[in-house]
């Protein structure tokens, strides 16, 4: 009897969804974020022998968790605002540029010295999962600390925000060359700056025509009396713009995190004046469902009996150093008198869950018909993420006392 691939699909899916609702609650109840228990879960899950490979290669889960970075991203930019990037000053954008480059570069170095056999874009990607700051993760700790209304908080949370913008385009220009390397096109500087004019022109013109157009389209599609229209419209959307940034070779999340920056409130007043939830509030249950598949995925992936390997193990203590050296260098880009310096460069060292979207990327994207970078290289970058992410709470209280 020939069984409906849809079973096998559903089967490990409702799965990766018990085992992340477990993860997630043991680490919220010591303290964690849940993501970093979804994470966890999903290593357990693929050190179970067979049952790990079936997670693996099963196109369907890839599939899902692909829409769930999506929809994890689209959801990062609705809780962004154009307008509160512009308000938090020079002082944010300083702190961002630097929490960017400092990264980076370190990452670059590190990858030279370790991995030397690795191409360019390697390293590069190195310095890709290094730039990104976890708004969320700083957020909660900065909540629960009763820091969200200090000088400091303004500037992390504004420069986190921009970090993103800055780490995504570092992303899609990594993304772009890499695409330019299958094609048989060579590294060079003209391809760099080819790259990021095509980066930079795709998230400016998607803001632009995403502003135009949402403010004509929604009031028109408030007149519908259907169910969800609300719902359809956004993540409608959101996949039109990831579509498009496939298209022009960037990486899908960076149209989804443009289509969620020109989201504002205003577009959907019509919507929430007759008493439907607002969008991000219409997103939450989708991102509940999808986005813990792709942490758990991301978890079966690593290969943790590969950080027994002295070389690796070295690869992700020198990545997790250059994450936190390169944070508190940002930190001194501070303008304010009598800021904490070095509580800001504290607060931008979690990576999260944009870290974890830029290793799956380079795990999945190819350059000359190989993996950028292999299994090994992805789990010392994922405990990485899962150390930088680990560590700031305490360390942000220490500062605090």
């Amino acid at each position: 009897m020939q069984v409906d691939p849809v079973a096998g699909v559903v089967l490990f899916v409702a799965l990766m969804l018990v085992v992340a609702k477990l993860g997630g609650d043991l680490a919220v109840r010591i303290g964690q974020p849940a993501v970093l228990g979804e994470l966890v879960g999903g290593m357990v899950l693929g050190s179970i022998s067979g049952l790990g490979n079936a997670i693996r290669s099963d196109s369907g889960v890839e599939m899902l968790a692909g829409i769930g970075a999506i929809v994890l991203l689209f959801q990062v930019g609705l809780e962004s605002r154009i307008s509160d990037m512009l308000r938090v000053g020079l002082s944010a954008l300083l702190v961002a540029t630097a929490g960017v480059v400092g990264p980076f570069l370190l990452a670059l170095l590190v990858g030279r010295w370790l991995l030397p056999d690795e191409s360019g874009y390697a390293h590069a990607f190195l310095g890709a999962t290094l730039c990104a700051t976890s708004v969320g993760i700083t957020a909660r700790v900065l909540a629960d600390l009763g820091r969200l209304q200090t000088r400091e908080a303004r500037v992390v949370l504004g420069a986190a925000v921009i970090d993103d913008v800055l780490g995504l385009l570092v992303l899609a220009v990594i993304a772009g060359m890499a695409s330019a390397a299958e094609r048989g096109a060579p590294m060079s500087g003209l391809a760099v700056a080819q790259s990021l004019g095509i980066a930079a022109a795709f998230l400016v013109g998607s803001l632009a025509a995403g502003v135009f157009l949402s403010r004509r389209l929604f009031p028109l599609a408030a007149k519908l009396r259907a169910r969800g229209v609300l719902l359809a419209a956004g993540l409608s959307l959101c996949f039109i713009f990831s579509w498009l940034a496939a298209r022009v070779g960037l990486a899908p999340i960076v149209g989804a995190f443009a289509a969620g920056l020109v989201l504002e409130d205003v577009d959907h007043q019509e919507f929430t004046a007759r008493g439907d939830p607002g969008l991000r509030k219409l997103i939450e249950p989708v991102a509940d469902f999808l986005v813990p598949i792709f942490f758990v995925l991301m978890g079966v992936r690593t290969d943790l009996s590969a950080l027994l390997d002295p070389h690796l193990l070295g690869l992700f203590a020198a990545l997790t150093v250059a994450a936190v050296i390169g944070k508190q260098v940002c930190g001194l880009a501070a303008l304010e008198r009598g800021i904490d310096r070095v509580f800001v460069g504290l607060a931008m060292i979690p990576r999260g869950e944009v870290g974890l979207i830029v290793a799956g990327i380079g795990l999945s994207t190819t350059v000359h018909g190989e993996p950028m970078i292999d299994r090994g290289v992805f789990s010392a970058v994922v405990a990485m993420v899962a150390a930088t992410t680990l560590m700031t709470p305490p360390l942000l209280k220490w500062r605090v006392r």
